[in-house]
């Protein structure tokens, strides 16, 4: 494939991507917390994100990262909650995409537990910036323990999935 084909093929798998990720996150909007703790949740959604920064680019998946956020605020009918899901996600993938070439595929699952970490740091900040409340640092804490069990699972869901993709099929 060369030229406009290329692009064209690209560009629709990208919209592909984006469009997994926003059901993934809709779905998992809707399924009942994991814990009574709020503001956790698993974030399955970013394991389509982590794959595009394998597959695409660093900014294809800033792309699928924020149309993801974006509409999936709007989809889910959760408004209030953008500005943590964008504060979050940007500062984990500046941080992801700072680190993206230290880390093999074999160690996407790593790269995926800082991500998350700063993710949930993101949050943090921007939670004590609108609420004029810096006390709630004190969340930080179960927060960063969620985000590495949660960085790790997605993790290694994302480096399974690109090792298959990888694989030619033997059948």
């Amino acid at each position: 494939m060369r030229g406009r084909n290329f692009a064209t093929f690209r560009l629709t798998n990208l919209a592909l991507l984006t469009t997994v990720a926003l059901i993934i996150f809709v779905v998992e909007a809707n399924i009942p917390p994991l814990t009574s703790i709020p503001g956790i949740k698993m974030g399955l959604a970013n394991i389509v994100t982590l794959s595009v920064f394998y597959l695409y680019s660093r900014k294809d998946a800033l792309m699928v990262l924020l149309v993801r956020v974006i509409l999936g605020a709007f989809a889910s009918g959760q408004i209030m909650t953008l500005p943590y899901s964008l504060s979050g996600g940007l500062l984990c993938f500046c941080v992801c995409a700072l680190l993206f070439p230290l880390f093999p595929l074999k160690r996407l699952w790593l790269l995926s537990v800082i991500g998350a970490v700063f993710h949930n740091i993101g949050q943090i900040i921007i939670a004590i910036v609108l609420t004029g409340t810096p006390e709630i640092i004190w969340y930080l804490p179960i927060l960063l323990i969620s985000g590495t069990i949660s960085g790790f699972f997605t993790g290694h869901a994302a480096q399974s999935l690109l090792f298959h993709l990888s694989t030619p099929n033997k059948s």
